[in-house]
């Protein structure tokens, strides 16, 4: 097995030396508090772009729009869907993430705050994804983006809900999206299947095993089994859907279920490229400030996502 990347290991070192918690052993309105200390802890200073809160309304959850300060008339848009298991996350703890991806792509980013488990379980987090999905492209105007380009991106949890929004797009005959961004996506939705990285880093270092349960039951209920195609896109058509980026960590139990969704992409016809980072660990896209790789990580994202938004 590769070894953990060294400043990556320093950053596990010091979260174990502080005494933090793994987040199975808190409750969930607590969790979030320390998730977004988690995030900041290791993240990038926040770039310089212009951003706006968008306001819930009509059933649509509150979004943030960031755009290159540089940018004028209708840009490329990236909708970006946070992780955070579907219990955890917000629009604050990925402020950052959302600022860099906006500068480094050069393409307006909107970021969805959509409802968390176990208060509003399965299937409301993918009900608030498609409904903001659908919103964005039929406000494109309003909001500065071009309609004709753009695309979906998120980090775990987040990326199922991209990659579930795009299945939708495509039944549904629109909106229209040039590509997808998944980033460690939990594409089985907690369910058995031939993934030995599970077992293999059940313990970590950054997300373990109780922790993937914890979410799955508060989100999926008490099986911890998402049901159908919305919550373990494995189990979905994969065919007709955008070019896609899937960026995998070595050291996450995820890793193998992210890379049988990539094959799956590929087999049903879905141009797909698929990136294992060694030496990472699960939470990347948010240690750009305290892991080279990690930054590295997060401009191949931006980079994907700017290309295939932006071709002929």
């Amino acid at each position: 097995m590769h070894a953990l990347d060294h400043e990556l290991r320093a950053l596990v070192a010091g979260a174990a030396a502080s005494g933090a918690p793994d987040l199975a052993d808190v409750p969930p309105a607590a969790c979030r508090g320390l998730y977004r200390q988690i995030l900041a802890a290791a993240d990038v200073a926040p770039a310089p772009c212009t951003v706006r809160d968008i306001e819930a309304r009509c059933g649509v959850p509150a979004l943030r729009l960031y755009r290159p300060e540089s940018g004028q008339g209708a840009q490329a848009g990236i909708v970006y869907f946070h992780g955070g298991g579907y219990v955890l996350g917000d629009l604050d703890a990925y402020d950052n993430v959302c600022r860099r991806l906006c500068m480094d792509s050069r393409a307006a980013v909107v970021a969805v705050d959509y409802r968390l488990a176990p208060e509003h379980p399965f299937p409301a987090a993918v009900d608030d994804a498609w409904t903001a999905l659908c919103w964005i492209d039929a406000h494109a105007a309003e909001l500065g983006l071009d309609d004709r380009r753009l695309g979906v991106a998120g980090d775990s949890a987040g990326a199922v809900l991209a990659c579930v929004c795009a299945m939708l797009a495509r039944d549904e005959g629109g909106p229209r999206l040039r590509a997808q961004g998944l980033v460690y996506p939990p594409a089985a939705g907690g369910r058995e299947g031939d993934y030995p990285s599970r077992r293999l880093h059940a313990g970590g270092p950054t997300l373990t095993l109780r922790t993937m349960d914890y979410f799955s039951r508060h989100y999926f209920g008490p099986d911890g089994r998402a049901p159908d195609f919305r919550g373990a896109p494995l189990l979905g058509d994969l065919s007709g859907l955008p070019p896609t980026l899937i960026q995998l960590a070595s050291h996450d139990p995820l890793r193998d279920e992210g890379e049988a969704l990539a094959h799956a992409l590929e087999q049903a016809g879905t141009p797909t490229v698929l990136v294992e980072y060694r030496g990472l660990a699960h939470g990347f896209i948010s240690m750009g400030g305290a892991v080279a790789a990690a930054r590295w990580a997060q401009l191949q994202l931006a980079q994907a996502m700017a290309h295939w938004l932006r071709a002929p």
